[in-house]
């Protein structure tokens, strides 16, 4: 499987895990690791939170080559930090985190005050330059 091992996190342990096969469903993935035999074992990681090594995602995205392609696509760990600014010059503040809604990502950018941006790339989101971590936003300051 491309994303193996696991690092499963669960009630303040951790816990390495091989996966032996997988795919995705719907909006989640079925997995078989590797030593989880029954059902049992497999309830017990209920909650558990995963972690990939990031090497296993493949060349990071929006980063190192100044502007970003558009549709590219960017981890989200990238963007956190990355200050925004407007079309305009006028700097809105820093990503704290970004969240789904359903309909699109939305980024939550604090600075002098706090905004909640869709992350439209085209339309919202003018550019992403991951060398300057710059994100450039078609978006009122008074918003």
């Amino acid at each position: 499987m491309r994303y193996s091992p696991w690092f499963l996190l669960q009630n303040g342990g951790e816990a390495l895990q091989e996966v032996s096969a997988g795919h995705a469903h719907g909006d989640g993935v079925v997995a078989s690791l590797a030593g989880i035999n029954d059902r049992d074992a497999a309830a017990a990681l209920i909650g558990a939170e995963i972690e990939v090594e990031r090497s296993t995602l493949g060349p990071e995205l929006g980063r190192g080559a100044g502007e970003a392609v558009p549709g590219e696509g960017f981890f989200w760990v990238d963007l956190q930090g990355m200050e925004v600014r407007t079309c305009e010059g006028t700097s809105l503040g820093f990503v704290e985190q970004l969240f789904e809604t359903g309909a699109n990502d939305v980024m939550i950018v604090v600075g002098t005050g706090r905004h909640l941006i869709p992350f439209l790339y085209g339309s919202v989101v003018e550019s992403v330059n991951g060398e300057r971590r710059v994100i450039t936003v078609n978006w009122d300051p008074d918003f």
